[in-house]
Order: structure tokens, then sequence, then C-alpha cells
């Protein structure tokens, strides 16, 4: 009997996946997921992004059992327990969908070297991107550094693909493993991650609900409201994303005839640019994979940066003193998300205002993001530090009081995530020290007690980090 195995990474749905289909052409499939932390050294899975893969396993478990199959489950070093795999059940094949991190790309070479002395066949395929990063390349064969004209060649050769249907049914398997998702202990032991639930539905039907909600509710208004953190105006696709329960082909195949059906063309290309971003930054960590560490503009490498715990603690607690940034930060701690227009000014803040280096925002962010992406947080970093691809300019420095002035006029994100100041009128809100004592024990607020001194002076420390770069 031809059997192939399945092995499920980044790609946790049954529809539109390319290795699932490729499989299927055997009459027998064996689906299995293998958790290996030592094989993504340095960069494992954070505690947030764990409970998020915890439930997306589950999802995808009960997606196969409706269908007649099983999810095997392993723990252990990848190498040992798919040969073992192979040799047990007589697998001669087996697919999987490519990723693109450094330890993923080293791990599959030395996968397809060993299974193939072993007489096993290996078929990798891109389920994750809309383009290989190897076929988006200039004239000279050089790859961009620049994401416009990256963009600009990623919509010449088109972006539309067909799609993959979920099987209605698939092939019973042997049984070869008896661990359950749960004997994986993903799920963080802090109470802290116990509010995700009312935020979040990990998995494929989760993914798919997610979708029709922007387009009902967010893509008719998304090119004015996106930097709205006010208004929900944004997809929150990007979790479902990163593991794979949706594909970006879907995404783009929606948008595009949402789009046309609505007229809502602008509105449709503007967010599809931002899948254009996270395509350019898997391009990005395939062809600089030095970056999720080092600076991508080399001049930064001997930037005078600062140790100060104190202020970063204070930064990652939502104690800055800052309305937007501590909103921020909070949004961050209860639900495992940020906006995005708050990501770039909290990263900001970090980077310039307090000269902290960018790696360990980076590296809070991966730990509590449910949708830590190495590509997509080594990029985001980088650029609001001025130091990465197409990085914004390191003289643009985000006041956050301007910038929540401008993105929460009406204050309604900073009073849901600080109500220690929901009682400050909108004009102070965003800056109360500019209030005296007296008036702003009025609406039941003392700095240092209820709410924090900035720790920094945006005016001062502006002009500390425009003459760090200039030295």
């Amino acid at each position: 009997m031809s059997k192939a195995i399945l092995w499920f990474r980044q790609d946790l749905r049954l529809q539109d996946n390319p290795a699932l289909h490729a499989a299927l052409q055997h009459r027998q499939v064996i689906p299995i997921y293998i958790h290996d932390p030592a094989s993504a050294s340095p960069w494992q899975a954070g505690s947030a992004a764990r409970w998020w893969l915890h439930h997306s396993l589950v999802a995808l478990a009960e997606g196969l059992a409706r269908r007649g199959s099983q999810l095997q489950v392993f723990h252990g070093d990848t190498q040992t327990i798919l040969a073992e795999l192979c040799r047990c059940s007589g697998a001669a094949q087996i697919h999987w969908n490519r990723r693109y991190e450094p330890a993923g790309i080293a791990l599959d070479k030395q996968l397809k070297h060993q299974l193939q002395q072993q007489g096993v066949v290996t078929h990798s395929h891109n389920a994750a991107l809309l383009f290989e990063p190897w076929q988006v390349l200039k004239g000279d064969g050089e790859p961009y550094r620049v994401f416009t004209p990256f963009w600009k060649a990623c919509l010449r050769s088109g972006l539309s693909r067909p799609l993959l249907d979920a099987p209605a049914q698939l092939p019973a398997a042997e049984s070869y493993s008896t661990l359950s998702v749960g004997a994986l202990q993903l799920l963080p032991t802090l109470p802290w991650a116990d509010g995700f639930h009312r935020h979040w539905t990990p998995g494929e039907a989760g993914a798919k609900a997610a979708l029709e909600r922007f387009i009902e509710q967010g893509l008719p208004h998304y090119a004015e409201g996106r930097d709205r953190p006010d208004r929900p105006h944004t997809a929150c696709l990007s979790p479902h994303l990163h593991l794979g329960e949706i594909s970006p082909a879907r995404l783009v195949a929606a948008i595009q005839a949402a789009s046309d059906r609505s007229g809502l063309l602008r509105h449709g290309e503007s967010w599809l640019r931002e899948l254009g971003w996270r395509e350019f930054a898997h391009y990005l960590l395939y062809h600089f994979p030095e970056t999720t560490a080092a600076p991508f503009n080399p001049r930064f490498a001997n930037f005078p940066w600062r140790n100060d715990p104190a202020a970063l603690s204070a930064w990652q607690r939502g104690e800055t003193g800052f309305p937007i940034i501590d909103a921020g930060m909070r949004e961050l701690w209860h639900t495992g998300w940020m906006h995005n227009r708050v990501r770039m000014i909290v990263a900001s803040l970090l980077t310039k205002n307090l000269l902290i280096p960018w790696q360990q925002g980076a590296n809070w962010f991966w730990d509590t993001l449910v949708d830590a992406d190495l590509a997509a947080n080594t990029l985001g970093w980088q650029w609001t530090a001025g130091c990465g691809a197409d990085a914004a300019p390191w003289f643009r420095i985000f006041n956050p009081v301007l910038q929540g002035q401008k993105f929460d006029p009406d204050g309604a994100y900073v009073r849901r995530w600080v109500p220690e100041l929901a009682a400050l009128p909108n004009k102070h809100l965003h800056q109360p020290w500019k209030l005296n004592e007296s008036k702003l024990a009025e609406y039941g607020v003392v700095l240092g007690k209820d709410y924090p001194h900035p720790i920094v002076d945006l005016a001062t420390s502006r002009e500390r980090a425009l003459a760090a770069v200039k030295r």
C-alpha cells in the first residue's frame, strides 16, 4: 500500500494546503506534528505564540478527525522521529510546506539529505507566501532592498493563483503515536494568558470568521481607518497567517472579490499592500538571515545604545507616563496583540527617545505577541529603529503626544487600556503632565501615585537621539 507522511508545521489548515493536496495522491496519508523546540533555537516560540499553537493544533486535530483521519503528535528530535516513523510505517515519501526562517531552512536541508540516504523521497511546497523569495529579483539578479519596487514587481507578476479545496474525506491511517496536544505542555503556566480567549479563536474556522468579519466591518473603512487603534478597522489576521490557518492566496482572492463587488478597490489595494509588507519581511529574512540580531544597515553596528533596565521595565509594564504608549503595552499584555500604528509608536519611544537597543524590544514582542513572526518582528523593529531595509529615516521620531492626538482623538483607546486617566478631558488626555496638580486632582489623578510621570523628556531625548546618530 502506498503511504506518505504529511508533516504539518506552520500550515495548520486543510483548505488550500499544497502539501496535503500532493500527499493525497497516495492511498494512505499519515498526518503528523512534531514539537522539537531545540530545532528552532535560538528563536523558540514565545509564551503567547505557544498558547495560540496549542489551540490551533487542537482545532486541526478536530478537523482531521471529522474527515476520518488523525493528527499524530510527537515530541523530540525531528530527524530521529522522522527516520523512525518512515522505518516502522513503510512510508517512502514525506510532504511538507516550506519555512523561511534560518533555522527552518537549515533543518530542512539536513532532513532531505538524511532521508534521501534512507531511501525516502521528500517533497516541499509553498503554502506560506505569494512568491518564493528567489522568484522576485532585480534585473541584475540581486534581491530588492526597498519595498516599493519589490511590491511593484510582485504586482506585475500577478497575485492570484488557483485555490485548493479542503478534502471532504481523508483516508484512515495506522496510529504511531499516543501523545495528545496537551502532552506538549504549550500552554503558559502564568494566568496572564487566561483572557486571550475573549479576543481570539485560533484555528482554521477562526481565521475564516475573522476574514468575513473584516470584509464586512473593516474593509469599507480600511484606507482611512487602518491607523486608528480606537476603531475596529484592521483585519487582525496576522496570528492566523503566522501558523498558516489561512493562506495568503485565499486572502488575496477574498479581498479582490469583495473590493470588486462593493466598489472598494482603493481599500482593497491598501490592505493588499500590507500583505505585501509581510511578503517583503520574509523575503528579507531569506536573503539576509543575519538581520534577526544584527542591523541591516551596517553603519548601526556601533551605535551608542544605552543599558537602562529600569526604563525597559517601565516600558514593558505600560508605565512610561505617555498614555498612548502605556495603552499599547497593556493591550499587548492582556490580548497578545497590539495595533500596528501603536507598535510603531512604542518602538520609536524605546529605540529613539530611550536609546534602548531594538533587539530588546523585539525580544519582548517575541514572547508576548500571539502573532510573533520572526520575519515581521525583525522588519518592524529595524524599520522603526532606522537601521533596517527601507527603514524610516532616523530623524523620524514619533511623538507619542501628537500621535495620540491624531490617531486616538476622542481618547477611546487610551481610556480603555489606561482607565486611571478616563476622567481627563480629551485636550489633556495624551499629556496629563501639562495640567497642574490641583486640576489633575479634580479628575482623580495624582501623578506619581495614580499614574507615573513621563520617564523621559521628549524634546531633550529627541536631541540626544539625533546627536547619537551623528556621532
